[in-house]
């Protein structure tokens, strides 16, 4: 019985770990918003989305709030979106990106995690051709119509309408037609369950199922790291 407690205390203090993260990077997320575009979300579209992203990790309204509160103070740090490019294991590209109030000490521990994890981090450019740039919503599929939607988005970007494995509609678009698409999304009366930003790859890398430990070992070492907000990888 005492074996299988701490199996589930491990697993419940894990849970814990991703929600802390979660939190750390939507607090993030929400002071570049608002240091951009104001605290008012319905005149910043940046910040509605960071919001919307919040509700989904179940982050509690208060804190989301004192968020936004804490990112209009004189006192807080100006985080800059720093992305870094390299190189894992077997070949394999990476593209971390960042959220950092002081990009030596950023850039000095992402050339460390990717050292210690069998990689070398690369200059500006390096890798960042092999991935496309694209605004990726997440919908709840019911009461929509896949093929209706798709004819109705055509015309603000959509470049791909799909499935994920939970039957949710996955909708992607151009970085560039980001706001685009949200603003349809909404005059639509959608609302997103999440909204993002991604990195997606134009092809992958076949790797072994060993290889492949290998490469999460090196993104896992990177993703602890307090600056990191996302990883992205092009291994297939």
């Amino acid at each position: 019985m005492g074996r299988i407690f701490e199996v589930r205390k491990s697993a419940m203090f894990a849970r814990y770990d991703r929600m802390a993260k979660q939190f750390t990077r939507v607090g993030k997320e929400i002071a570049i918003a608002v240091k951009k575009g104001g605290p008012d979300p319905d005149t910043n579209p940046m910040l509605r989305r960071v919001m919307q992203n919040a509700k989904s990790f179940n982050m509690p309204k208060d804190r989301i709030e004192s968020a936004i509160k804490n990112a209009l103070g004189k006192d807080t740090s100006n985080y800059d979106e720093v992305l870094y490019e390299g190189y894992a294991p077997h070949g394999v590209a990476i593209l971390v990106v960042t959220a950092t109030d002081n990009t030596t000490r950023t850039v000095a521990n992402v050339r460390s995690h990717f050292n210690k994890g069998g990689g070398a981090l690369g200059n500006s450019g390096s890798v960042g051709f092999l991935f496309k740039h694209l605004g990726v919503f997440k919908l709840n599929p019911e009461g929509l119509s896949g093929e209706d939607l798709e004819l109705e988005l055509i015309d603000y970007g959509l470049e791909e309408l799909g499935e994920d494995s939970e039957g949710n509609l996955i909708v992607r678009c151009a970085f560039e037609d980001f706001g685009n698409m949200q603003k349809a999304l909404e005059e639509k009366g959608i609302t997103p369950i999440s909204s993002e930003l991604e990195w997606i790859p134009m092809n992958t890398v076949p790797v072994t199922d060993e290889q492949a430990q290998d490469v999460f070992k090196l993104i896992a070492r990177v993703e602890e790291d307090d600056d990191v907000q996302q990883v992205f990888h092009n291994m297939g």
